[in-house]
C-alpha cells in the first residue's frame, strides 16, 4: 500500500504556500512511493550513469555522477538498487558513501528526456553498493536537452584540482553550460519519508546560470510540479552542491556552498523565472576527464514545420496544424507521444523548448498539437497569440514512452482538460485497428465551452461498436446537453472506471492534475487492479 502520511517537510509545504498552492499533498502521496514500480526499476537498470547528491564528511553537500559498464546498475527487488561501480577516490562524495548515509539519485536519460527521481540510506554490499529505497518519483521531460551518448576512453583520470573560487576558465564553461544538476537535503526528526538527500536537474539555454562573480552564481527557477523539493530543502538547509558536466571530455565541475531564495528574481537575466537560487560557493573541485562517458547533441532529426492550421477547440485551447516545410512525409508516431518544438520568441536567451502531445492521428499528413493557454506560460502564450498559418517552427521526432503497451487488451482511456490529447491520439489509433477489443474513452471537463475535441470523438466512435465514450462535466452550463455532450455530473473517479466493468485483464491510460491521476491510480490499486495496468502522465503549469 502507499505511504498515506505527507511526503512533504515543512519547509517544501512553506515553498508551496508562499506560491498559493495548498493541494499537492493531496495528489502527490499517488506519485512519491516508498518503491520503485516496475517501469523505474526497468528504467534504472538501462542506465549508463547515476547523478548522487549527498555530504561529505565536512558536512559540506555535492552532487556527482557515477558511471559504470552495461548493467551496472540493477533493481532485485522495488526497495532495491544495487550498483556495480563506486566512485573514483578524488569524488568529494567518494569518503562519505558508507552504510547508513543518506542519499539523493535521479535517473536520467538525456536521449529521450526522461528522468526519475530517487531518495534513501546508502549500504555496503560486499564488492558493490546498494541503496535501499524511501522515495520514488518520475518527473516532466521539460528543460532536458537531448544528448546521444557513447563510451570514451579509459584509464586513470586526471589529477583534480580544488579551490575556494571559480577561475576565468571555470567561468566561460559555466556560462557556456545548459545543463545542471543541484543536490540537496534535509533532516528532520524521526525517519520520515521526507527526511534525506534530492538530486535533481536544471536546464536552460547557454548562459541560464549567471555568473554574478568568482563566488555568486544565479539560477533560475521556473514552473515544474510545484513539489518545490530543491527550494523547500533550502528554505530548511541552505547547503547545497552543484555539477557541471563538460559533455565532450566527461570532465565534471564540481561545487558546495550556501544558497538563499530571491522570491521576485529581482537580479535575474531571465524574464521567465519566476524566483532565484542565489548561490555564494565555498568550494570548487575541477575534474577533467571524470567520466568514460561522452554525450553529442543531435541536430541531425531537427526539421523545420509550416503550420498550415490554427483551429481553436475551446475556450481555452487551440491546436496547431504542422506539415514538413520542405513537403517530406511526416514520421509516424505511437499514439500518446509528444513533438518536442524549439520556438525562437523575441526577447528570450536562444531557443524556447517545450514538449507537447500529439493529439491527432499517428497515420495523419500532418502532426497536430492541441495546446492550453497558460496565463503565465511564454510559450503557449507565445503560440496562441503570435503564431499564424504559414509560420515556422523546429522540432524533433516523436517520443515518449506513454504509449499501449499491449496489443488486444481492453483499454481505458482516461483524463480531464487538456489531458485529452495523448488519449485522443490513442483513440485514433485504437479506430484503426482491426480488432473488436473494446475501448472507452472516458474524459471529464468544467462544462461544454471547455470540453474540445468532442465532435472528433462522436465522428470516430460512429459506426464501432466497440468503442465508447463516458463524458463528465463538474460544472455544466445551461446549454450543455445531458446525454448527448455529457453522460453524467461530477469529477471521473475511480470509482466510474470500476463501472465500466472493463475486466481484470484491462489497461488504464491515464493523464491529467497530479491529484486527479493520484486519486484516480490510489483507487484502482486499493480495488485490486495490478499496478502494471495503470499507465499515467501527468501534467503541470508549464506552459
Amino acid at each position: 500500500m502507499l505511504d498515506a502520511a505527507n511526503p512533504f517537510h515543512a519547509g517544501e509545504i512553506k515553498a508551496q504556500r508562499r506560491v498559493g498552492v495548498t493541494d499537492v499533498a493531496d495528489g502527490a502521496a499517488g506519485f512519491i512511493r516508498p518503491f520503485m514500480p516496475d517501469q523505474h526499476r526497468a528504467f534504472f537498470s538501462q542506465l549508463p550513469f547515476l547523478v548522487l547528491a549527498g555530504a561529505d564528511e565536512a558536512g559540506r553537500h555535492w552532487v556527482t555522477l557515477l558511471d559504470g559498464p552495461e548493467g551496472f546498475l540493477r533493481s532485485p527487488d522495488a526497495k532495491t538498487l544495487v550498483i556495480d561501480a563506486k566512485p573514483d577516490p578524488q569524488d568529494p562524495l567518494a569518503g562519505a558513501l558508507t552504510s547508513g548515509t543518506e542519499i539523493g539519485m535521479l535517473g536520467i536519460e538525456l536521449a529521450n528526456r526522461r528522468r526519475n527521481r530517487l531518495s534513501g540510506v546508502f549500504r555496503a554490499d560486499g564488492a558493490r553498493y546498494a541503496i535501499d529505497i524511501r522515495q520514488s518519483f518520475g518527473n516532466c521531460p521539460q528543460y532536458i536537452h537531448e544528448r546521444d551518448w557513447r563510451r570514451g576512453p579509459t584509464g586513470d583520470a586526471p589529477t583534480a584540482t580544488r579551490s575556494t573560487a571559480l577561475t576565468d576558465d571555470q567561468i566561460v564553461r559555466i556560462r557556456a553550460a545548459d545543463t545542471l544538476f543541484v543536490g540537496t537535503g534535509y533532516k528532520g526528526k524521526g525517519d520520515h519519508v521526507s527526511n534525506g538527500f534530492d538530486a535533481s536537474h536544471r536546464g536552460g539555454e547557454p548562459g541560464f546560470v549567471q555568473v554574478v562573480d568568482a563566488n555568486r552564481l544565479r539560477i533560475p527557477d521556473y514552473a515544474g510540479n510545484n513539489f518545490f523539493n530543491t527550494i523547500g530543502n533550502l528554505l530548511e538547509n541552505a547547503r547545497i552542491g552543484l555539477v557541471f558536466v563538460d559533455f565532450e571530455t566527461g570532465g565534471l565541475l564540481q561545487l558546495s556552498g550556501r544558497a538563499m531564495i530571491d522570491w521576485d528574481a529581482k537580479g535575474s537575466q531571465d524574464p521567465v523565472a519566476l524566483r532565484t537560487i542565489d548561490v555564494t560557493i565555498d568550494v570548487v573541485i575541477d575534474r577533467p576527464s571524470a567520466l568514460s562517458l561522452r554525450w553529442t547533441r543531435d541536430d541531425a532529426d531537427l526539421r523545420e514545420l509550416v503550420v498550415t492550421d490554427k483551429v481553436r477547440e475551446s475556450k481555452d485551447i487551440t491546436s496547431f496544424h504542422l506539415a514538413a516545410a520542405d513537403g517530406s512525409p511526416l514520421e509516424p508516431f505511437e499514439g500518446g507521444q509528444h513533438l518536442p518544438i524549439e520556438l525562437e520568441i523575441p526577447g528570450q536567451l536562444g531557443k524556447t523548448r517545450r514538449s507537447y502531445s500529439l493529439s491527432g492521428d499517428p497515420f495523419g499528413e500532418t502532426y497536430r498539437l492541441s495546446i492550453k493557454r497558460e496565463d503565465r506560460g511564454l510559450a503557449s502564450r507565445f503560440l496562441h497569440d503570435e503564431i499564424r498559418i504559414g509560420d515556422r517552427i523546429h522540432a524533433r521526432r516523436p517520443s515518449g514512452e506513454f504509449v499501449v503497451s499491449c496489443s488486444n487488451c481492453p483499454l481505458v482511456l482516461v483524463s480531464a482538460g487538456v489531458g485529452l490529447t495523448p488519449m485522443l491520439s490513442m483513440l485514433y489509433a485504437a479506430a484503426r485497428e482491426d480488432s473488436d477489443r473494446p475501448v472507452w474513452y472516458v474524459h471529464g471537463a468544467r462544462n461544454g465551452g471547455q470540453h474540445a475535441l468532442k465532435a472528433e470523438v462522436a465522428d470516430l466512435l460512429d459506426g464501432r461498436a466497440n468503442l465508447s465514450a463516458r463524458v463528465r462535466y463538474s460544472r455544466p452550463e445551461a446549454t450543455d446537453r445531458l446525454g448527448i455532450d455529457y453522460h453524467g455530473t461530477g469529477r471521473v473517479t475511480w470509482e466510474t472506471l470500476l463501472d465500466l466493468n472493463a475486466g481484470p485483464d484491462a489497461h488504464y491510460m491515464l493523464c491529467g492534475p497530479a491529484k486527479f491521476l493520484a486519486d484516480i491510480r490510489n483507487g484502482l490499486e486499493g480495488a485490486g487492479v495490478p499496478t502494471q495496468h495503470i499507465h499515467f502522465e501527468t501534467f503541470g503549469p508549464t506552459g
